[in-house]
């Protein structure tokens, strides 16, 4: 994993550390990818890293839901809305 993959990972199991001691059994956290210029398939960088950084806090994902836009900073983009459950 380079070094924004685990900023991003651990940006991500903060947040699902601290909602997870709340006590909430609903977490809902949006992964954003950079670069949606690809047209082929394969890795998206630093999305399963933030999964399964969530996951390792207690978390399961239960839904997920994709989209694409664009930024006049950052060009094209796709976003994540992923709904977690607590385990």
């Amino acid at each position: 994993m380079g070094f924004i993959n685990n900023v991003k990972g651990g940006l991500a199991a903060d947040k699902a550390r601290e909602a997870y001691a709340k006590g909430d059994f609903v977490f809902v956290f949006k992964a954003i990818e950079a670069n949606a210029k690809s047209t082929s398939t394969g890795p998206m960088p630093g999305m399963s890293e933030q999964i399964q950084a969530i996951e390792a806090e207690g978390w399961h994902l239960d839904k997920m839901a994709a989209a694409e836009g664009k930024t006049a900073l950052s060009g094209e983009r796709i976003a994540l809305i992923l709904l977690f459950r607590r385990r």
